[in-house]
């Protein structure tokens, strides 16, 4: 199985590696709504951005804008089929830990997985946003801060680093994107119990 996806992978970079920016907007698109091509965006930023450090910022705008375009079409399907489009594609658990996290934390329960890389779920909270009626301000915000770090992250480090970059992100991305995930996470934490506060002291 793993041998097969990593077929699939090498076919999509083989066809839009010379597509260049459209083609790391039509990956990101189709990886962020109906497809799953886990690393291929990652590695095609990376090999572009190596090969031409100018078109570094040109890349990840594509890639960024490509998954935010997926993600609302994902969006309008949970928004337009609710519990049921849910419960169709995920197994109950995860949806009542998905279920959670979006009620403790709202639309950074979307931010906070679209910066994490695979195997972190990320479309199921998608789809909660959309089947919850999440604002759609709020949720391209999420979104566009979560997705844009990530790849404008690994831009820079593939200008800086090279053909090192690969071996980094392998081995220390996870670590990296953990730790600004659990400071959102903590920032988040600090304004619910501030807000709670102040609520608290309103009703006295």
């Amino acid at each position: 199985m793993k041998g097969i996806a990593l077929k699939i992978q090498h076919y999509f970079l083989a066809l839009t590696s010379p597509l260049g920016g459209w083609g790391l907007l039509i990956i990101a698109l189709f990886d962020s709504s109906f497809l799953s091509l886990p690393e291929v965006n990652d590695i095609l930023i990376i090999t572009l951005s190596i090969k031409d450090p100018q078109g570094m910022p040109y890349y990840c705008a594509m890639t960024t804008m490509g998954s935010i375009v997926g993600c609302l079409l994902l969006y309008a399907v949970g928004r337009k089929g609710g519990e049921v489009v849910l419960r169709r594609k995920f197994a109950e658990h995860k949806i009542l830990v998905a279920a959670h996290w979006f009620n403790k934390f709202g639309v950074f329960a979307v931010m906070i997985p679209s910066i994490l890389p695979p195997p972190t779920p990320f479309k199921i909270f998608v789809l909660f946003a959309g089947a919850f009626k999440t604002e759609l301000k709020k949720f391209l915000f999420a979104i566009t801060l979560g997705r844009g770090f990530r790849y404008f992250f690994e831009g820079l480090l593939a200008v800086k680093y090279g053909e090192r970059t690969k071996d980094y992100m392998h081995q220390n991305y996870p670590y990296v994107a953990g730790a600004v995930g659990l400071a959102i996470l903590l920032g988040l934490l600090v304004f619910y119990l501030l807000r709670r506060n102040r609520t608290s002291r309103q009703e006295i």
